[in-house]
């Protein structure tokens, strides 16, 4: 028997039928429907997480330190390990050697210090954190109040809503005025190789400096997400800005007990690289310089597993429906078998063979399943959107920015669909091979 010959039998079975058949065909739809509406939501939410830490800034960076300041940290690490000083500082040259890796967009120093703030006569304690350009890309800079930094070095200043609030009752008053940062600012010591006897020609001095600073933006979100050293600052200024107010930091101090203090040292630098994709091969190529490297890729690893759970999960649960539908197809393909045992029987009397008989029943499994299967993605996506638009209408309420935790991807349609022809298939076996089975003779004596 041909193919167009079996689709069109069997579509001609389904539809004498009608009622029972598009009954098993719902069934099957809402099992699709359940399994695609859940793996969405999975999906979506996982799709939100990425957006949210892609758009703050912390994908594409890696965080390097140096192994002087973590020695016996790492767990590889033995006896035989190498000796504080015999480790590579984390200086200059390595600072432009990172920056001639491949993809490399901009290699800078992670600079937060603690300072007293003078604003209208009154004295404040916080922590100034230094940003690059790039950081106006991020999330935390979206919905700020006033601007970003005019350029690199400019003597600006952007607060974070908390500190505004303490400085004035009237936060967005302060855009456009000045205050002033009192710091420690490091300077090598007078004289340099040349200092008096008694003196360490390597030795620095500590002086305390103040800088005038122009409020140009606040904001009220943490930048980098809050997982940054700088992110818990009050106070940014532009990085190249605070490199060259030549602020004391502890790696100079680590420094001056390591007769390393005539050259210029960094606690930790951050590279960016063009596409997040990059960030491992370069993490690598720092490690074979002798640094200690992390990325938040190492961080959301677990969440990646949590979300590969997750769906694994949902798509059971989803499942389930779809299993008790596959039930419903082999009761209505056996109830065919017995109101059309004398339809079997005359098809064997024409020569079908038992092969055709079985496709026959195969290819009315697969059009349910095909029908529900189509039926069942219509209405999970339809789903997956009023459930999307409830919870974006509660956001609304609570004042929330709304959020998309719903999607459906294409390769879930066809997923779903594929899914949904094989459970019915596989619904088919029994009812196909007992159809299959019964005797010609018996089957046209069947009244």
């Amino acid at each position: 028997m041909k193919a167009p010959d079996l689709l069109e039998l069997a579509t001609r079975n389904l539809r004498e039928s009608i009622l029972r058949n598009s009954l098993t065909t719902m069934g099957i739809a809402v099992g699709v429907a359940s399994l695609v509406a859940m793996l969405s939501l999975g999906i979506g939410l996982q799709e939100m997480a990425g957006r949210r830490l892609s758009r703050s800034g912390l994908f594409d960076t890696i965080f390097v330190t140096s192994r002087q300041d973590f020695r016996g940290f790492d767990r590889d690490e033995g006896r035989d390990a190498p000796k504080p000083e015999e480790l590579r500082a984390l200086d200059q040259s390595a600072r432009e050697e990172m920056a001639k890796l491949a993809n490399v967009v901009e290699v800078f120093p992670e600079i937060r210090l603690m300072t007293e703030v003078r604003y209208e006569g009154k004295t404040n304690f916080a922590f100034v954190a230094a940003l690059p350009p790039s950081a106006r890309e991020i999330e935390a800079f979206e919905e700020m109040k006033g601007k970003f930094f005019s350029s690199e070095k400019a003597e600006e200043a952007v607060l974070s809503d908390e500190f505004a609030k303490e400085l004035s009752k009237k936060p967005e008053a302060l855009l456009g005025q000045e205050l002033v940062v009192r710091y420690a600012e490091r300077q090598p010591l007078a004289g340099g190789n040349g200092a008096e006897e008694g003196e360490d020609p390597a030795g620095f001095s500590v002086v305390r400096r103040e800088q005038k600073l122009r409020i140009v933006g606040i904001i009220e979100r943490e930048p980098y997400g809050g997982l940054r050293t700088v992110s818990r600052g009050r106070v940014f200024i532009p990085t190249a800005l605070a490199e060259g107010l030549n602020v004391l930091q502890f790696s100079d101090l680590r420094g001056a007990t390591r007769d390393q203090s005539d050259r210029k040292t960094y606690t930790s630098l951050v590279v960016r690289l063009a596409n997040p994709s990059q960030v491992l091969a370069a993490q690598e190529a720092i490690k074979k310089m002798g640094f200690r490297t992390f990325s938040i890729l190492d961080a959301t690893r677990n969440m990646r597993r949590f979300f590969a759970i997750l769906d694994l999960f949902l798509g059971i649960f989803g499942s389930l429906a779809l299993a008790v539908a596959s039930i419903g197809i082999v009761n209505t393909l056996v109830m065919a078998i017995l109101e059309r045992r004398r339809e079997i029987g005359i098809l064997k009397a024409l020569g079908a063979s038992d092969a055709d008989v079985k496709r026959l029943f195969f290819v009315e499994a697969g059009v349910m399943g095909a029908v529900g299967g189509a039926a069942g993605v219509a209405l999970g996506w339809a789903l997956g959107r009023a459930i999307n638009w409830g919870t974006n209408a509660y956001l609304a309420r609570q004042e929330l920015p709304p959020e998309q935790i719903w999607s459906v991807p294409w390769w879930l349609v066809a997923a779903a669909l594929a899914f949904s022809v094989v459970v019915s298939l596989v619904s088919g076996l029994y009812p196909a091979a007992r159809a299959a089975r019964l005797d010609p003779v018996q089957a046209l004596r069947y009244e």
